[in-house]
């Protein structure tokens, strides 16, 4: 099986859904699918007016056309709702060729930390938008219960997974810096409620991993805080693995793949009690969950590290690509115009 997968963010962005695309690329070749990508290269770009360190991509519906019809691929999916995912779902609609969606950013809670824009509103575009789909694929059932409180319909799960390879115990750096550390990592912006972690009184040290448009400003009002900018890959992994708690302040992810990152390490995650930290956590013990983070960083002081590493191993990206594999459509139509037209162009030659 062949699965186009269009999406907006790609490297160089990093991020959650970048790690989660190219993980289910890796993990479908074991279960003998195939993934390719439409993704913003080869189109021009402007910056995101919110959030400059974004490239947005310039799509013409054309060249889109021309990249679908030449994948032909056996099924399609839509993993952001950017103008890649519009002009993909244009297309899909007016030759009603099926598809499938993701959920796998909370894109209004994004905005209105940004704009005053009221939440309502963003929601409904991003209803209207999934609601042309067979199935909108979730990361929680937490998240598939608001959003089908929300009116989204054909909700269901993809869960997440996690590379326990390259994220283990034993890639860990000798830290030269007060303990325990608390390390929190992601993208520095507005909408990872950062500030809460960094504005904790802690003993020992506090890092910081990652770069974003909020990564001056934080530094600065946080000086005693470690900022290490943005790492990647082993270096990420061994940092990780260094540290004694991890701190993951968001309110607004759907999942927090980084979580299992840190648990995979043997690392405890202190997180608030909301959906992302709820269902990744939830009552097993390997972190703790409270409205009082200080409260919830220092009693993860006292999980085991062995526990975090044997819960990170029973959550399998391999689980997660067959179950987005189980979710995904057939587009015959697609995949017939495609090899009638290739015929007709080698009857003439």
């Amino acid at each position: 099986m062949r699965i186009l997968v269009a999406t907006d963010a790609w490297p160089p962005q990093v991020n959650g859904v970048v790690r989660t695309l190219q993980s289910l690329a890796a993990n479908v070749r074991k279960l003998g699918a195939e993934i390719e990508f439409l993704t913003p290269e080869g189109f021009r770009t402007f910056r995101l007016p919110t959030d400059r360190s974004i490239r947005c991509a310039i799509p013409t519906r054309r060249e889109i056309a021309r990249r679908i019809e030449l994948a032909a691929p056996d099924a399609l999916h839509i993993a952001t709702e950017g103008p890649i995912g519009h002009i993909v779902r244009r297309y899909c609609l007016m030759r009603k060729i099926p598809f499938t969606t993701s959920y796998m950013t909370r894109f209004p809670e994004y905005v209105s930390a940004r704009l005053p824009i009221p939440l309502s509103w963003t929601y409904a575009a991003l209803r209207r938008f999934h609601a042309g789909a067979a199935v909108t694929m979730v990361s929680t059932r937490s998240l598939m219960e608001e959003l089908g409180n929300r009116g989204f319909a054909r909700l269901a799960m993809w869960t997440r997974g996690v590379n326990t390879d390259l994220f283990r115990p034993d890639r860990a750096i000798a830290w030269d810096l007060p303990r325990p550390i608390f390390v929190s990592v992601g993208r520095i912006a507005v909408e990872k409620n950062l500030p809460a972690f960094l504005a904790l009184d802690l003993p020992g040290s506090k890092v910081m991993i990652g770069d974003g448009p909020q990564a001056g400003e934080l530094q600065r009002r946080f000086p005693k805080a470690h900022f290490l900018g943005r790492l990647e890959g082993e270096t990420l992994a061994a940092h990780l693995a260094a540290a004694d708690v991890f701190v993951f302040p968001s309110r607004t992810d759907t999942f927090g793949l980084v979580q299992l990152e840190a648990l995979a390490c043997g690392v405890p995650v202190a997180a608030y009690p909301v959906p992302g930290p709820r269902d990744v956590i939830g009552s097993n013990p390997v972190g703790v969950l409270d409205e009082d983070l200080k409260s919830a960083a220092l009693k993860a002081l006292t999980m085991s590290r062995a526990a975090c590493r044997a819960f990170a191993l029973t959550q399998s990206w391999e689980q997660s690509a067959l179950q987005f594999i189980s979710h995904c459509r057939p587009c015959p139509r697609l995949r017939t115009a495609w090899v009638t037209a290739a015929a007709a162009n080698a009857a003439v030659r």
